[in-house]
């Protein structure tokens, strides 16, 4: 080979060679991720935390029983990275000999087996989304199947911003997962899901399956993570992926509020009954929660909430049970706090009209001057962001800020 030819050839080798080792820097990728196939949930960091014995159940509530069990001390200052590497989760049998438990539905058993199992590895996490100056953090929970939902998102409300505008840092936007819920589908859906990550890198998943009951789980994740990697977030807006979201009137309504104030604001509900009906989605045995109401909380389709009080909001969540409707959940943490939610106009987890079929909920004048309206699907919502973001004509601006 001659001389020239040889030099172009090890050019061109040392070109790609600095093609993968950027792309490697870029997404925080190991080498052997970076050249492997996506990882699936078993050939990852492995479940979470607090002994109780051996597994007994086959299938367990959160994750496959065969997985190995360890816990990872915690340092008294907090942790500086995710902490939990592997998964201690063993059903607490010793309920099955208590009659009230007898008494209950097999899905709440399931629940109170393994409500001591609260933190379970990551899969996929990205804390440079909380470096630098960030505003807002956009956080929306999501699930492994809906990236439809997603992809809207990413397009319209949750398009990220290097800043808010008046001085004010970036605008930032995070997705939350858990695992697909049916284990014939997982290693196909995690794979779609590394290569979507990869692609955008604004996701953070755990290593718990996604259910109705596993939200709650989804927010003390969520608020562990903040502790540990945004110490400097100003403000975090948390909601659902079918919600409609003005981010102009968002940044508007944060425009005069500091970080420090106990700020968490939203559709509140205020003596919320639990419900008793067994064939509500919402239903709360007895035993599970006895008292006639809940405290004050918000709708979890949206809610925006202070930093400050964010990583408060996780210390106090540590001291509580898991409860399995996760908004009121977060309510009863509030509650720890001394802290009473705050009622806005502008957030309508219900819908602007609670009539499904009114006609205000598919005006997009109405849809302007809100700052939350639940719920949309994708192509909704893509369509609804087209027309506020139109020429639109409206007769008069409502003021909710």
């Amino acid at each position: 080979m001659s001389l020239w030819k040889r030099t172009i050839y090890k050019s061109v080798c040392l070109s790609l060679a600095l093609l993968v080792a950027v792309t490697v820097f870029q997404r925080s990728l190991t080498p052997s991720q970076f050249l492997q196939e996506p990882l699936l949930p078993t050939l990852g960091l492995q479940k979470a935390q607090k002994p109780s014995g051996h597994l007994v159940h086959p299938d367990s509530f959160w994750k496959n029983p065969k997985d190995a069990v360890t816990l990872t001390p915690m340092v008294s200052r907090g942790p500086q990275a995710w902490d939990v590497t592997t998964t201690n989760c063993s059903a607490n049998v010793n309920l099955t000999h208590q009659p009230w438990f007898q008494g209950l539905e097999p899905h709440f058993q399931q629940f109170l087996f393994y409500r001591h199992c609260r933190y379970f590895p990551m899969l996929l996490n990205h804390p440079e989304k909380c470096s630098g100056d960030v505003y807002l953090l956009v956080v929306v929970k999501s699930v492994i199947t809906q990236h439809d939902r997603r992809e809207a998102i990413r397009q319209t409300w949750g398009r990220e911003q290097e800043s808010a505008g008046r001085g004010r840092g970036a605008v930032h936007t995070l997705f939350l997962l858990g695992t697909a819920s049916k284990q014939e589908e997982r290693a196909h859906y995690q794979q779609l899901l590394a290569y979507e990550d990869r692609i955008y890198g604004d996701i953070l998943q755990w290593d718990f399956l996604d259910s109705f009951f596993n939200l709650t789980l989804k927010e003390i994740h969520f608020l562990k993570w903040l502790d540990i990697y945004c110490p400097d977030v100003r403000f975090i807006f948390k909601g659902d992926d079918d919600v409609f979201v003005n981010p102009t009137n968002l940044l508007e309504f944060l425009a005069d509020r500091r970080p420090q104030e106990d700020l968490f604001v939203g559709d509140v509900l205020q003596h919320a009954r639990p419900i008793r009906r067994k064939d509500n989605k919402y239903y709360i045995p007895g035993v599970l929660y006895s008292q006639a109401s809940y405290p004050p909380y918000a709708g979890g389709g949206g809610f925006l909430m202070a930093g400050g009080l964010a990583r408060r909001l996780h210390h106090a969540c540590d001291t509580l049970e898991l409860y399995p409707i996760d908004d009121v959940f977060l309510g009863m943490c509030l509650e720890v706090l001394g802290v009473r939610p705050t009622a806005h106009e502008g957030f309508k987890t219900f819908g602007i009209s609670r009539n499904r079929n009114s006609r205000m909920n598919k005006e997009p004048c109405f849809f302007r001057s809100m700052l939350v309206v639940h719920k949309l699907l994708p192509t909704e919502l893509l369509a609804m962001w087209g027309l506020v973001h139109g020429n639109l004509t409206c007769s008069r601006k409502l003021q909710v800020l």
